[in-house]
């Protein structure tokens, strides 16, 4: 599989990465964990077919100290007894919010109201942020074909 476009190395695709990377790194400062973050990223990009996001979101939670199994999981999370209770009212709110055009009405009251007993606001705003931004990322390597296998730790800084 080859990427359609040299996404990566277009000076127009570079401006545009630039605002979503920096959006990116002020949800990485955020007090939103950064497992429940990567949790969040990798959940919204398999529902999303995204490879590469997928690819990548895997690499970066192992780095930062989560389990093969709880990664492979992830999608079966419903059934899994290895997610505390703000970690699975984060992934629903992921899958309502990346779903948003399956789901009528949007993000259910319940959805919400059972993530907003595990997060503050400053982590609600996070998390509202963090599913939009994955969605983003996800669309543009999607469309793209952007292929999967080959992320490196740290390659986009």
């Amino acid at each position: 599989m080859e990427a359609r476009v040299n996404y990566f190395g277009h000076a127009l695709a570079g401006k545009v990465m630039r605002h979503l990377n920096s959006a990116s790194k002020v949800l990485a400062e955020s007090t939103l964990p950064v497992l429940t973050q990567e949790l969040v990223k990798i959940r919204a990009s398999q529902i999303n077919g995204c490879g590469f996001c997928t690819d990548m979101h895997t690499k970066e939670a192992a780095a930062a100290d989560e389990t093969s199994v709880r990664l492979n999981l992830i999608a079966t999370w419903r059934e899994a007894t290895v997610f505390d209770e703000a970690e699975r009212a984060a992934l629903e709110l992921a899958e309502e919010g990346t779903r948003v055009a399956d789901a009528a009405g949007g993000v259910s009251d319940a959805v919400w109201g059972n993530a907003a007993k595990h997060f503050d606001e400053d982590q609600l705003v996070a998390l509202i942020s963090l599913i939009a931004v994955i969605n983003a990322y996800n669309r543009i390597n999607v469309i793209n074909q952007q292929p999967a296998g080959g992320y490196q730790l740290g390659m986009f800084g």
